[in-house]
């Protein structure tokens, strides 16, 4: 079998960004590199590239893009971020990498500035410059022999010691290392610029046909060395007047040859006429030399020739033996014809076979050909070649594109399937055609559309939003109806350009570049983008390969031929009809036999209407001619289900002792040789199930097995088929953000390029993610058939069951999160329970969550008694399901269930699912935890009602208990206090009480949730007012810490007010005595008592803290206080700025009088039990300067006391009106109890005041009624000596009344008289200048008094 190529693109191995190394330089003012051109090659795709294959560093790619200014390291062995090296001028073709000594990569690369730059980058073994970024270090040296013009020039470096560089007139720059800067030390090179006429000038003079006679005949244009490692330091050069030349260290040219033309070799005497007739080769850098050795002491040199005006061959190789120092040719290898009008890229020897890679019009082909140097000796032998290509893709022509417009699907979503197809386009190209298009759209004239201005997550919406935005559906300017017909024709042109674009862009990614070798045989191709390799054909590739060119197969497969010729008879048409029909069959149940299905599908589409009488005769005899048919089937059945180049893993017991897994780039060829063998697969099985509608009247006495085996290959196939098609975008997260100091690294680096950053890489197939963790098995056709043979799809005998394998290959395409297209590959396979299972799980992560518990409720009958599956379907089930879900119990099956429905947050049928659980539970399982699933998801659903009964209805009581307090709590927050207050909580409301009663003294007091108001709803509710009062006490107490901060006082102290309110009223039903019972936290931080205390829940029980009583008195007398505090603040706002806003009672009875609020501020007085002498006194003063000066005070006081409707209605003066008002606030407030101090208060303030003032009488007469001596006192005290006589006159004929009432002299009291406060009186009157006009009466009556007092005494003791 023949060798094709498989490649992946390179965008596609790595999807970490990548890391950027800015190269300085010491030159000054260095140009700008030019600007790029649309016509340029695309930035990202390389202009160079080189293969280094070592042990050590496996395979690396070094890529020169960005139009020769970056230099890109690709590692193809392991999954390496790939490193840039910027630098500061465009380079020379062509650097080169090389490996020192296993301990880092040497770079050389010659800018066209003139300056040499080693870059070196230390490794660590096969993770090779991971973590060493920073060890990553540079020189530059400046040629001195390099001119300003670096036009034609090129560079070649032998080894990391050596670099030749072409330059003008053929001369040629030697440079060797004398000293490499390391330890920061600058290098040191000698240079050595060799002309051609060096050592050989004198013989050349004479010797014309060994001198060039053209102009610029003599410029160098291709260099070859030894391949290094070598101790060999010759370079060979080729100018393009073919001239080979061999230079030598210190010598310079020591040996040339002109070559002739391949037309002039067939000549036996060539002559120097026939050398001048033919032109000179291209000036452009090409590959046309190699340097091998066939012996340890032979060198020789292939040179290739092109010819590419020849229409025979591309051109001709001459191999040349150097050994001697002298040119001697061995012979010349002409190319194959298939070559003509290509061009040679790149060729290499690898043991006794020359590769060859070509340019076929933008395909890659390489050829190759055996080599013998002692049998090719002398002899111009015709080669054998051998060619290998690309397997044939579709090409996008308008037929085939109508073609894909056949099928179900908008079309869009048609062109969008085929552009994003694995292996057709890579995200760089599809990217670069995007932002291509969406700049040609921009340009238009007029406001863009809006599909232009916005930001897409993956490259796959931005192209099916934006491509066609630009076309409109217009109305007919005649009918007014619309033209859908134009606006399809000019939507889908719009498609076919922008896939032109496509194309474009992805012509030059697969432009061939370089070929190398990786192990012994296996041939690597580099692209501009793309990398790839030769590998064998398997048995389908093969036989599709053949049969598509025409070529006769082998007889056991003649079948396949001639079935092939009856599908191209048949047309795309019908065969479209065929496909859909075979697939819709597998999509179906099968509840007929095949042969019925196909011969009512046979007539549905007219199939044999498609050809007439002669031809279905023609292919009758041809299938006649194979012979056994139902062998030949078999035989095609083996040929297309088997993989014959599959590692069995028992004959590999070192794999199992070293397993190793694909590369990146290895999984790339295996999936790409995969979607290449699928294919192949399907159109051959295609053919068989064409042959079943060819002959589906016969097909009632064929063997029912066979006609199930073919189906359940095809559906095997097309599965595989289908999934080898699809991108890996698709996936849902599957990029990840790498936070490694090399990344960090990067992304600042990256800061210092000025060039656009690359697209961000994505796995361009799904089979890509599902070879990750595949074996690494020799060769990628051998990883290909290995993996397909481990999916188990191709092994199916019958579709009507499903295997363990394929249920698992669906599980892991979900597993991966690629849901639609597991939801495809199940719609093939019979709805057995793994199916559903899989499926039920697709809908559940898609969240189509009602479809997925329908599902898994159908499952879980499988688990129920009685109910039998067959030992497959078991086993598949089994695989799918959690190890501890596979024993035949629905209960297990119902917990898995709603374990993942936990996990999707869908709490809804979580619950469900948990209540199946719970009723299908076996007596000794623990369902503690599905109780509490339950409760915690009916609460998260609002279900309090349902919350509530499934609460009761637990059989274990501590979780009743902690569930209970979580369904109040979560209620109240809810706002559903109503309906909570509804439930009974019977046995457990003890628990509801103390979770609230834990909220109302812990939660802020300026919190949404009044838990206090709560709480005593609660117990309002069962009768309990003792501890109602208490909770809206302790509120009402917390809130103090808030009525302590002035900005929210007011607020603060009304929800205070209300909250003693409250308690108030609660206390006030109490029947028995009214108090209640606080606890009390001693804080000696604080000054004042703050309630809102954190008070712990040991101390919170009435045995072990410290109480305090309050009774409803203390309750009403701390709400009188507050009443009182927030009444003079609303009436002085200005009074809250001050820190010590709460001012004591008797401050705010005293501010009240101030403002003249004489009845407010008695009415708190008296409430708050404060004294109101002082409040007199200031009422008494109003008085006597409302009598002194009337008009004045009326203007001065702005009060209304004397104003209000009770006394504006009394008489006379506002001093009578005043004194009247005094009057009846003493009979009001001034009483026994006060011991009528606040009458006494009054008159000494008038005393105080003006002593000419009389005081009034009413108030001389209720002092002397109660006080007579107090009179005395106060006019003794203010020298009133008259009022003092005629007081103490009156005290004593008061004194005799009552002694002449008792005149047994039985009680003391009426026989007491103050003599002493009389001897004071009388002394003062004496004293008078003079007496008062009573003194002498008074002398009298107390002379009198006495004397009755003796005699009743001695009568008395008689």
């Amino acid at each position: 079998m023949e060798s094709f190529l498989v490649a992946t693109h390179l965008s596609s191995l790595n999807s970490s960004p990548t890391t950027s190394i800015p190269i300085q330089t010491t030159r000054r003012h260095l140009p700008l590199p030019p600007a790029s051109k649309e016509s340029d090659t695309p930035a990202e795709h390389a202009i160079y590239t080189s293969i280094l294959n070592t042990p050590t560093t496996g395979t690396i790619l070094l890529r020169l893009i960005h139009g020769g200014l970056i230099i890109e390291l690709v590692s193809l062995s392991i999954p390496l971020s790939p490193m840039r090296l910027v630098f500061p001028a465009l380079i020379l073709p062509s650097p080169a990498v090389f490996l020192w000594d296993t301990t880092g990569l040497h770079i050389l690369a010659v800018t066209d500035a003139g300056s040499l730059h080693r870059v070196v980058i230390p490794i660590n073994g096969r993770n090779l410059w991971q973590d060493q970024l920073e060890n990553v270090w540079y020189r530059e040296y400046t040629l001195r022999n390099f001119s300003g013009n670096a036009e034609g020039c090129f560079a070649h470096a032998q080894g990391t010691h050596c670099v030749a560089v072409s330059m003008p007139n053929g001369s040629l720059l030697r440079l060797e290392a004398d000293f490499v800067g390391y330890d920061g030390h600058e290098e040191e090179w000698t240079e050595t610029l060799f002309q051609q006429n060096s050592f050989l000038s004198s013989l050349t003079a004479f010797l014309p046909a060994l001198h060039s006679s053209y102009p610029n005949g003599a410029d160098i244009i291709s260099i070859a060395t030894h391949p290094w490692p070598t101790d060999i330091g010759h370079v060979w050069t080729l100018s393009r007047d073919r001239t080979l030349r061999l230079w030598k260290a210190k010598l310079g040219c020591v040996a040339s040859r002109t070559l002739a033309f391949p037309s002039q070799r067939r000549d036996a005497t060539p002559s120097s006429g026939n050398v001048k007739a033919h032109s000179l080769l291209s000036e452009n850098h090409q590959t046309l030399l190699r340097v091998f050795s066939a012996t340890s002491e032979s060198i020789y040199v292939l040179v290739f020739i092109p010819t590419i005006l020849s229409p025979s061959s591309g051109g001709s190789f001459c191999i040349v033996d150097t050994s001697a120092d002298h040119f001697q040719e061995v012979c010349n290898l002409e190319c194959s014809a298939r070559t003509a009008h290509c061009h040679l890229q790149d060729f290499l020897v690898s043991g006794d076979t020359l590769y060859t890679l070509w340019d076929q019009q933008g395909r890659s082909t390489v050829e190759r050909t055996n080599i013998n140097i002692q049998e090719l000796k002398g002899t111009n032998c015709t080669p054998f070649w051998r060619t290998s290509c690309y397997v044939r893709e579709a090409e996008f022509t308008p037929a085939y594109m109508e073609e894909q417009l056949l099928s179900c699907g908008s079309l869009t979503e048609k062109y969008l399937g085929v552009i994003t197809k694995p292996g057709m386009f890579s995200s760089l190209t599809l990217r670069t055609a995007i932002d291509q298009y969406m700049d040609a759209c921009l340009s238009l004239p007029g406001p863009p559309p809006p599909q232009l201005l916005i930001t897409y997550p993956t490259i796959c919406e931005n192209i099916a939003a934006v491509v066609g935005c630009t076309v409109t559906l217009n109305r007919d300017p005649q009918t007014g109806t619309f033209q859908h017909a134009n606006y399809w024709t000019a939507l889908k042109r719009d498609w076919e350009g922008f896939i032109a674009r496509c194309r474009e862009v992805e012509r030059s990614a697969r432009w061939p570049l370089v070929l190398g070798a990786q192990g012994f045989d296996e041939i690597i191709v580099v692209e501009r983008e793309r990398a790839g390799c030769l590998v064998g054909e398997d048995l389908p590739i093969h036989l599709q390969r053949i049969i598509i060119q025409e070529t006769t197969p082998d007889p056991q497969y003649s079948l396949l031929a001639v079935l092939w010729a009856l599908r191209a008879r048949l047309g795309p048409q019908i065969m479209s009809s065929v496909e859909n029909r075979s697939a819709e069959i597998m999509h179906q149940e099968i509840a007929f036999s095949f042969a019925d299905i196909l011969q009512d599908q046979t007539r549905q589409i007219s199939f044999k209407d498609n050809l007439d009488e002669g031809s279905a005769s023609w292919f009758l005899g041809r299938l006649q001619s194979v012979g056994n048919i139902d062998n030949a089937i078999r035989v095609a059945l083996d040929a297309i289900g088997d993989f014959d180049l599959a590692v069995k893993r028992e004959d590999d017991e070192s794999s199992l002792l070293f397993p190793s897994s694909l590369s990146e780039w290895s999984r790339g060829l295996a999936a790409a040789y995969i979607s290449t063998t699928m294919e192949a697969r399907y159109e051959l099985c295609l053919s068989l199930i064409t042959l079943l509608f060819f002959l589906s009247d016969e097909l009632i006495v064929w063997d029912a097995s066979l006609l199930a085996e073919i189906f359940a290959l095809f559906r095997g196939v097309a599965i595989l088929r289908y999934v080898s098609g699809q991108p890996a975008e698709s996936v849902n997260g599957d990029h990840s953000d790498s936070s490694s100091p090399d990344d960090v690294i990067a992304r600042m680096r990256n800061m210092n390029v000025s060039q656009q950053k690359a697209p961000f890489a994505s796995k361009s197939s799904l089979f890509h993610l599902l070879l990750a963790h595949s074996a690494d098995p020799s060769g990628v056709p051998a990883a290909a058939h290995t993996f397909l043979d481990a999916t188990g799809l191709l092994q199916s005998l019958s579709p009507a069951h499903v295997t363990k394998c394929e249920v698992m290959f669906c599980e892991r395409l979900r597993a991966l999160g690629f849901l639609e297209v597991t939801r495809e590959c199940l719609s093939w396979l019979p709805r057995t329970p793994a199916a559903i299972f899989i499926l039920a799980r697709v809908w559940l992560q898609m969240g189509r969550a009602d479809d997925a518990s329908q599902l898994f409720e159908k499952i879980a009958g499988t688990f129920g008694p009685g109910i039998t599956t067959t030992h497959g379907d078991f086993e598949a089930l089994s695989a799918v399901l959690p190890a501890a879900s596979t024993t035949q119990s629905e209960f297990s099956f119902y917990l898995h269930v709603s374990g993942l429905f936990k996990s999707e947050l869908l709490v809804q049928h979580e619950v469900h699912f948990a209540r199946l659980a719970i009723s299908t539970a076996p007596s000794s399982a623990d369902t503690s935890f599905l109780w509490s699933n339950v409760i915690k998801g009916l609460l998260d659903l609002g279900l309090y009602e349902d919350a509530y009964a499934s609460i009761m209805a637990t059989p274990y009581e501590k979780q009743k208990r902690e569930c209970a307090s979580q369904l109040a709590i979560r209620m109240c927050e809810e706002n559903a206090v109503e309906r909570l207050m509804t439930f009974d909580f019977g046995g457990i409301s003890d628990e509801v009480a103390s979770a609230l009663s834990f909220k109302a003294r812990n939660v802020e007091s300026h919190f949404r949730i009044c838990y206090a108001k709560i709480l005593y709803a609660w117990y309002v509710r069962r009768g309990d007012f003792r501890n109602a009062a208490l909770t809206m006490y302790q509120r009402a107490q917390k809130l103090k810490d808030v009525v302590f901060d002035s900005p929210l006082f007011l607020e603060a102290a009304n929800e205070q007010l209300d909250a003693y309110s409250i308690a108030i009223n609660a206390l006030s039903l109490v029947d028995d005595t009214a108090w209640i019972l606080t606890p009390v936290v001693h804080d000696s931080s604080h000054s004042k008592k703050r309630v809102s205390k954190y008070i712990p829940e040991s101390k919170y029980i009435s045995s072990k803290y410290d109480a305090e009583i309050v009774h409803l008195a203390d309750m009403q007398h701390e709400y009188a206080i507050l009443c009182a505090q927030v009444d003079i603040i609303k009436r002085e706002p200005s009074v809250i700025v001050s820190p010590d806003f709460l001012i004591s009672p008797t401050l705010i009875v005293m501010r009240l009088a101030h403002a003249n609020l004489y009845t407010q501020a008695m009415a708190t007085a008296r409430s708050l039990k404060i004294d109101m002498t002082d409040l007199f006194a200031h009422l008494t003063n109003q008085c006597v300067r409302l009598t002194r000066e009337p008009n004045l005070v009326m203007q001065q006081d702005t009060s209304d006391w004397l104003l209000t409707d009770k006394v504006s209605t009394w008489a006379n003066t506002p001093s009578d009106r005043g004194w009247r008002y005094l009057r009846q606030s003493l009979e009001r407030h001034d009483n026994a109890e006060t011991d009528w101090r606040y009458a006494k208060s009054t008159l000494e303030t008038i005393l105080s005041l003006d002593r000419s003032l009389p005081p009034p009488p009413w108030l001389i007469q209720m002092l002397e009624n109660r006080h007579q001596e107090y009179l005395i006192r106060v006019s003794l005290r203010y020298e009133n000596i008259d009022d003092a006589v005629m007081h103490a006159l009156a005290l004593l004929r008061k004194s005799d009344t009552a002694l002449q009432q008792d005149s047994s002299l039985q009680n003391s009291s009426s026989t007491w008289f103050p003599y002493a406060l009389i001897d004071q009186v009388l002394i003062a009157a004496a004293a008078q200048d003079a007496p008062p006009p009573h003194l002498p009466l008074l002398h009298t009556e107390i002379t009198s008094r006495i004397k009755r007092l003796q005699k009743s005494i001695q009568t008395a003791r008689h």
